[in-house]
């Protein structure tokens, strides 16, 4: 189930940045009114509020921060490589030891 929530959070994440990449809302003067459409979306633009890669005007219209998108597009990629290195290492860790311990449990 937590792989579906992180695919919907991502495909939110992707929607926001494709109508900001869209509407060319990536300065203060491009800013757009963005709504948005579902629960995801709400929860990712406020992340990426708080990440200051989408910024609000006082007239309510947002745009988006490119260095700051690219900031924590890198970020988030490091994360995710850095789980998957976990999860190698681990992989590897059993294959290691089970084949081990196989070995082990055959000898006897």
């Amino acid at each position: 189930m937590a792989s579906a929530a992180a695919a919907l959070a991502a495909r939110a994440r992707r929607e926001i940045q494709h109508q900001f990449f869209a509407a060319d809302a990536v300065r203060p003067d491009r800013a757009i009114a963005f709504a948005p459409a579902n629960g995801y979306e709400e929860r990712q633009l406020a992340r990426l509020r708080d990440q200051g890669v989408i910024h609000e005007e006082t007239s309510g219209r947002c745009w988006l921060d490119l260095p700051a998108y690219d900031i924590a597009l890198r970020a988030r990629h490091q994360r995710v490589r850095l789980a998957l290195i976990a999860v190698a290492v681990a992989l590897a860790v059993v294959v290691v030891f089970g084949g081990a311990m196989a070995t082990t449990v055959i000898a006897h």
